[in-house]
């Protein structure tokens, strides 16, 4: 099985630039805990395994996953960002701008994720990137599966939910509705799925093609 001290390796494999250091910092402040350092390296992978040109993220923050996917995508990709708080947006775009990021390589939304997503094209994005609220992590996925094309990848952070995932005892909102959203992906023939534990944990979901 592996240690700790392996899953710190892994973790430290790909050492975090300037940027998203700052954008962490900025984000950890005001209490959006961003993706960890090898949780990015694993986005920014993912982004480009699937050559991503159209991403669509759920939580800004204030930049750090975005900045992560950004790097993984082709050169004139667009990340499309939902979040609720406007100044979160604010920190991502002044990350954003400061790590020479163009300002047409994407599209910060403010507003409530479940009202903004029905407005975005049906099968249009590569990769969708969910870390909103957890108990809303099912609707989440009936949206992505909506949005992102065949063979594209949908991600949510968070899946092993500060190691209550795995403790059957725990049963609070958020962890149950991980826990059914682990479920559903593994049980639906049309899925393939994969559970990465970098940072707090990655499911990734490929839709077939």
């Amino acid at each position: 099985m592996t240690t700790a001290a392996s899953l710190a390796f892994a973790e430290d494999l790909h050492p975090e630039d300037d940027h998203a250091a700052s954008a962490r910092a900025h984000g950890e402040r005001l209490g959006a805990t961003p993706v960890s350092p090898g949780a990015g390296a694993a986005l920014s992978f993912l982004a480009a395994s699937v050559s991503a040109k159209a991403v669509a993220e759920i939580g800004t923050g204030a930049g750090v996953s975005g900045l992560y996917l950004l790097r993984g995508m082709a050169p004139d990709g667009v990340l499309t960002s939902v979040d609720f708080e406007a100044e979160h947006q604010r920190l991502a775009r002044e990350a954003f701008a400061a790590a020479g990021i163009a300002p047409q390589r994407f599209r910060l939304i403010t507003g409530s994720a479940l009202e903004v997503l029905p407005r975005l094209i049906d099968h249009g994005y590569d990769l969708v990137f969910v870390d909103g609220d957890k108990v809303e992590y099912g609707e989440y996925l009936d949206e992505a599966l909506r949005l992102v094309r065949p063979g594209g990848v949908i991600v949510f952070d968070n899946a092993l939910w500060h190691d209550r995932v795995a403790d059957p005892a725990q049963r609070d909102p958020q962890t149950t509705a991980i826990r059914d959203l682990i479920t559903r992906v593994r049980n639906e023939e049309s899925l393939r799925s994969l559970l990465i534990p970098l940072g707090d944990g990655l499911l990734a979901v490929q839709v077939a093609g």
